[in-house]
């Protein structure tokens, strides 16, 4: 059997589906927080994490809300993790009652990146790979490794061909 593409074995996730699977994972993490089951922040790892973050803070009521800046794609191929922008570290300090929340973990390179700069932080994201899973504290759904997840901000609505055509 031939080597599949990193699109070929594809889960496509719709913006309802990130929505409800981000709100799933505040539910998770309501009252988990060291502050009497509260957080003190959110911060974002950019750029898939901004959308589940958002939906995260809204639900927790969590106004304190930064991002992180981490390049480790260039389109479908992952490189080595570069930090470009830090969150405001005299309000996240070493990460004690901050979430860091991502769309994804796949090797978690990026996250030890991330969890150097915050090491008591709370990582949780909406979807796990095994590879990434040790550096996840909370999260989702699991998928396979070799799955490419396709995310609503990644894709484009446009038509289809039937595979009959018809007429």
């Amino acid at each position: 059997m031939a080597d599949r593409l990193p699109h070929e074995k594809g889960f496509h996730v719709s913006w309802d589906q990130i929505h409800r699977d981000s709100r799933a994972l505040a539910w998770r993490l309501d009252g988990q927080g060291p502050e009497d089951g509260g957080w003190k922040a959110v911060v974002a790892i950019t750029r898939g994490g901004m959308a589940p973050a958002m939906i995260v803070a809204r639900e927790l009521d969590i106004r304190t809300v930064d991002t992180i800046s981490v390049k480790s794609y260039n389109h479908q191929e992952q490189s080595e993790p570069v930090v470009i922008k830090t969150p405001d570290m005299s309000v996240v300090g070493d990460g004690t009652g901050v979430l860091i929340v991502d769309d994804l973990v796949d090797t978690g390179r990026t996250l030890e990146v991330v969890r150097r700069l915050m090491p008591k932080a709370h990582v949780a994201t909406v979807y796990a790979k095994p590879k990434g899973r040790p550096m996840v504290d909370t999260f989702i759904t699991e998928v396979s490794q070799d799955t490419w997840i396709f995310f609503p901000w990644d894709m484009a609505l446009q038509y289809v061909e039937p595979y009959r055509a018809r007429d």
